[in-house]
């Protein structure tokens, strides 16, 4: 008696056979590989061409191996049943092959162009709700900063005093360094730049006067806002971005603490109030460093020099810095709170929310120096 064949070296093997309600069954046996010899589609679609039928099944039961050369003439049939709008029943075929067609499916049939550009009207009203929500957001944050600080001063907002402190520390003392540094650098270029141009005139002794005004009304307070918005106010976002993904905003929310009063009130009284202090260093470096201008490149006496800044330099001119230091630091602390707050719940929003907090608070800070310019304009100060 001759040996029996090995099941796995069978040939592939078809019959379209008929069911009872008159669809099409395809009896699928043996092995079907690439290589072997294969049935072609093209046997299905004469069945279906000579008598048609309500719809396609498969019996895949006899089966012994396959790959994808079963997977190619299955997808031929498919499109063939597609054309003719032909209902097809995949629960015959083994779950990898069902796996497979669907992959080959879409990478055949690629997802439908986007949608023609809307109209310049939509896009417009679009845009105009968008502002609406975001000035309405806005307005909502402000309102209920107003009603923490108002808690605050009254000694009712629920916060821990440790984080106030630290808060303090990381906005004043941490940020001096880098404080000094940038705006001895500015007082520096506003001294070569004042030299330069009153040198035409003969009047390079006045850049004492120049630098000392520039920097206590305006570059000092401008700078280390920019600065700070730089530093606290993209810290700040990234911090309440951070917590709202890991749910701790909503923790606090559930103890019954306002998020508000324990994370937002903190950081704005402190940026508020070490801005103002910061200013008052950042006139005596800006001032420091036109000084190395002007006694190196004019051979003028240090304390000469000191003394003109002095003479030139009035209360006015620092109490106005003063304030718009703090105004600023309100600003940066406002903006950077609020992208934080404002952030969804994943940690590429907690990057944008960063990068958000520094655009916005650059600019509000800009902003309001031009205000403030010219508010002080009209009233001659």
């Amino acid at each position: 008696m001759a040996p029996r064949a090995d099941a796995a070296s069978e040939p592939a093997a078809l019959e379209v056979a008929r069911a009872d309600d008159g669809g099409v069954v395809l009896r699928l046996a043996g092995t079907w590989r690439l290589g072997s010899d294969l049935p072609a589609a093209a046997v299905v679609e004469g069945a279906l061409d000579e008598r048609p039928a309500p719809r396609l099944a498969f019996d895949a039961s006899g089966v012994r191996g396959w790959d994808t050369g079963l997977v190619a003439f299955l997808f031929g049939v498919l499109a063939a049943c597609e054309a003719r709008a032909l209902p097809v029943d995949r629960a015959g075929l083994p779950d990898g092959v069902r796996r497979l067609l669907d992959l080959v499916q879409e990478a055949a049939n690629p997802p439908a162009r986007p949608a023609a550009r809307p109209a310049i009207l939509e896009r417009l009203g679009r845009a105009a709700l968008s502002a609406r929500d975001r000035a309405r957001d806005l307005t909502a944050f402000v309102g209920e900063t107003t009603l923490g600080l108002g808690r605050f001063g009254v000694g009712r907002a629920r916060f821990r005093r440790e984080d106030l402190w630290l808060l303090l520390q990381q906005s004043g003392a941490d940020a001096l360094p880098i404080v000094a540094l940038v705006n001895f650098l500015v007082g520096i270029i506003l001294a070569f730049v004042g030299i330069t141009q009153l040198r035409r005139f003969g009047a390079e002794h006045y850049v004492a006067d120049i630098v000392g005004i520039a920097v206590v009304r305006d570059m000092a307070a401008l700078i280390t806002g920019v600065v700070l918005a730089g530093r606290s106010g993209a810290a700040f976002a990234a911090q309440l971005a951070t917590m709202k993904v890991t749910q701790e905003v909503d923790a606090l929310q559930t103890l019954g603490i306002s998020p508000i009063d324990f994370l937002v009130v903190p950081r704005l009284v402190a940026l508020t109030l070490m801005l103002p202090f910061l200013t008052l260093f950042a006139d005596l470096m800006g001032v420091l460093g036109g000084a190395a201008v002007g006694t190196t490149m004019m051979n003028q006496a240090f304390a000469s020099y000191m003394r003109q800044t002095a003479s030139s330099v009035t209360g006015g001119d620092i109490v106005g810095g003063l304030v718009k230091g703090a105004t600023y630091g309100w600003l940066v602390a406002l903006t950077g709170t609020l992208r934080g707050m404002e952030a969804e719940r994943s940690s590429e929003r907690v990057g944008e929310a960063a990068t958000r907090a520094v655009v916005s608070g650059i600019v509000a800070i800009i902003a309001a120096c031009g205000i403030y310019q010219y508010v002080f304009f009209l009233f001659g100060w």
